[in-house]
């Protein structure tokens, strides 16, 4: 059976591989989109990514061990590929003006709707390609090489959004939003404050019950995607005489009375991702309108920020690929002392070890993706993969400035921007600290458990 799913998605590739990825695509119908036309044939093979090893030993008719985390099926490094050049051809040309701007180009955003890039693990009940969690890291990662501002919005969406829908949505609000969220509508995710920060569950927004509707106030701070965002998922608390167990999930539109987006943020790095402040005054809102039950918003916070981080550790290991890919071939043409800079041992050693980081990086975050896909429990894989991810990139972004030299500072090669993107890696969806404490705290646990 692997073996004939294998050999049909292999029939559909020559004619989807001769699709381009230029702009004129964005008007034409998503289904013959090439990424969408390759995430659903990918997604429907009865083996799971988490064990790729059998549908290769079934189409090769040799029996095979598991495979290396970091080893992608035929389909995989094809749309692997397809985001590549999608990335390439239609954001990198972008990428100097949107910095410049710090804002957005939204025919980049939809374009990555109608290239089906938002909207990958919504399933085809729901008229989604049901693409793998892997799958979607995958894409972050790409994205990332080019621009990580994009990839993080495409990460919000897809990790956290979708997902909690998915988990926690009714059939009613999964028919109306799923297909707005794989057509052309943001989401973004409403959790941190003023003072809430890394303390996220100490949150001051408050839901007040008022018959079938509750009444929302408060301002949320450092909101990804809230320029453009078409729906909001917030965290507020319908019972503070609960604690964090009052914190509920309320969906909320764009267009709701009451709800502004404030100022936006002028950031270091990721300045074509719009941060911004998202205030609410009395917004009403159908009792229909939260997500799950009410008091489990604490519970889904803490279950999607451990994908959330894997999907940010997707984003560093691009971004740190990228600044490699801008770095390593400036070395090998700049001439100094009548030689290559390459051809220095100093700087072979440097980059090696830089590009053993980020291997090493990777191999962890592709294997957190499998874990996650197999229904394993991830929380310390999570924060293990956003740490060290994060440090990496910090890493490998400060040294390519340096080996660059005077260049590297200057805004002609694109490694100084990486350098300042990779910080918010740092701090976003969990402090380092945070992770730090995390992990201490699982290994705790399993000593305690005698593992």
């Amino acid at each position: 059976m692997a073996a004939r799913l294998l050999n049909r998605v292999r029939q559909h590739l020559p004619r989807v591989s001769k699709l381009s990825c230029r702009a004129d695509l964005k008007n034409t119908p998503p289904s013959c989109h090439q990424l969408r036309n390759i995430i659903t044939p990918l997604a429907r093979r009865l083996t799971t990514v988490a064990d790729p090893s059998q549908s290769y030993a079934a189409a090769s008719g040799h029996q095979a061990g598991r495979l290396p985390a970091t080893q992608l099926s035929e389909e995989e490094q094809l749309m692997k590929d397809m985001v590549a050049k999608f990335a390439k051809e239609q954001i990198g040309p972008l990428v100097r003006e949107m910095d410049d701007r710090g804002e957005t180009d939204m025919g980049i955003i939809q374009a990555m709707f109608d290239n089906g890039l938002m909207g990958t693990e919504i399933p085809e009940s729901y008229g989604g390609p049901g693409a793998s969690f892997f799958q979607s890291n995958i894409i972050v990662e790409e994205l990332a090489k080019v621009d990580p501002s994009i990839a993080v919005c495409n990460d919000i969406h897809n990790t956290l959004i979708v997902t909690l829908f998915l988990k926690y949505g009714t059939e009613d609000q999964k028919n109306k939003y799923l297909p707005m969220l794989m057509a052309d509508q943001v989401g973004s995710f409403c959790l941190s404050e003023a003072n809430a920060g890394s303390d996220a569950f100490a949150l001051e927004t408050k839901a007040v019950q008022d018959g079938d509707f509750y009444l929302i106030s408060g301002s949320k701070m450092w909101i990804s995607s809230a320029a453009f965002a078409g729906v909001f998922l917030v965290m507020a608390n319908a019972d503070f005489s609960a604690g964090y167990k009052g914190i509920t999930t309320f969906i909320v539109d764009r267009d709701t009375e009451g709800l502004t987006v404030g100022k936006k943020e002028d950031k270091l790095g990721l300045r074509a991702s719009p941060t911004c402040e998202v205030h609410f005054d009395n917004v009403r809102v159908h009792k229909s309108q939260v997500l799950g039950q009410v008091g489990h918003g604490y519970k889904y916070a803490i279950g999607m920020l451990n994908e959330g981080r894997i999907g940010i550790a997707s984003q560093m290991v691009g971004l740190a690929q990228g600044a490699l890919d801008s770095t390593i071939p400036y070395l090998m043409e700049r001439k100094q002392f009548k030689q290559a800079l390459w051809d220095f041992q100093a700087v072979q050693h440097q980059v090696a070890h830089l590009s053993t980081q980020v291997e090493v990086a990777r191999v962890m975050t592709y294997n957190a993706a499998r874990m996650k896909d197999a229904g394993q429990s991830v929380i310390k894989e999570a924060s293990m993969v956003k740490y060290f991810s994060a440090e990496v990139a910090t890493e490998v972004t400060s040294r390519c400035v340096e080996l660059m030299g005077g260049v590297g500072f200057t805004k002609d090669y694109p490694v100084e921007k990486f350098y300042r993107d990779c910080k918010a890696g740092c701090i976003y969806e969990g402090a380092s600290n945070i992770q730090l404490n995390t992990i201490a705290k699982c290994l705790q646990s399993e000593l305690a458990k005698g593992k």
